[in-house]
């Protein structure tokens, strides 16, 4: 189906064709017009009842970051801090995010960061496969907008959905994986090494 935004500047080029001197478009206004890609996005999320996680959240969480990342971060779920601000990996996860970046010497206005779902289940549950299949498209069209050359699936739930595995995290880090032509690197959630430091250097060599 064609958008209807198209179908009315065709139309009005249409008639300026026809009507020279008549009717003027400004094509500066015609470009502010257009809508980023991923607003566009963010948009229909706000209105997305696809499943019953938007019951019960504060805010849907989209992706965010540099809308040209050549990294994007893709995690399982917002958390409780998440839900509050509406922004990714801002608690304690987020944290240790950004001090594993800056051992990189990236910051998070470098990368792209996201979630398989924009929703937090209930006390920060696993998302369910249903809930997971109603939210991937959004995931799918902001990997699309933002176009990064790498992207790496931080935890289990994230690596088994881009992969469509059920191996353990351990064993998909040892071979190289990509995603619709781009590189992926699975490797611990940094709530996972909160947890358990022993993943720790795992997950440094990842980043390395």
């Amino acid at each position: 189906m064609t958008d209807i935004r198209d179908d009315i500047k065709r139309y009005f080029h249409q008639q300026c064709d026809m009507y020279p001197g008549e009717i003027y478009l400004d094509e500066q206004v015609e470009e502010r017009g257009a809508e980023n890609p991923l607003e566009e996005i963010h948009r229909l999320l706000e209105k997305c009842e696809k499943c019953p996680l938007h019951k019960t959240v504060n805010h849907k969480v989209p992706g965010n970051g540099d809308s040209d990342a050549r990294l994007m971060l893709i995690g399982e779920a917002p958390g409780r801090e998440e839900d509050k601000q509406g922004i990714p990996f801002v608690g304690r996860s987020g944290q240790l995010l950004d001090k594993i970046l800056a051992a990189i010497d990236l910051t998070s206005e470098d990368v792209f960061i996201s979630n398989i779902v924009k929703c937090r289940p209930p006390k920060n549950r696993n998302p369910h496969h249903d809930e997971i299949q109603n939210c991937i498209d959004y995931l799918e069209q902001e990997i699309e907008a933002v176009d990064p050359d790498i992207i790496v699936a931080l935890g289990l739930v994230a690596a088994h959905t881009l992969l469509d595995s059920k191996d353990s995290l351990k064993n998909l880090r040892q071979s190289r994986h990509t995603y619709k032509n781009r590189i992926l690197i699975p490797t611990y959630h940094p709530s996972a090494l909160l947890q358990n430091p022993k993943f720790k250097a795992p997950a440094w060599e990842d980043f390395k």
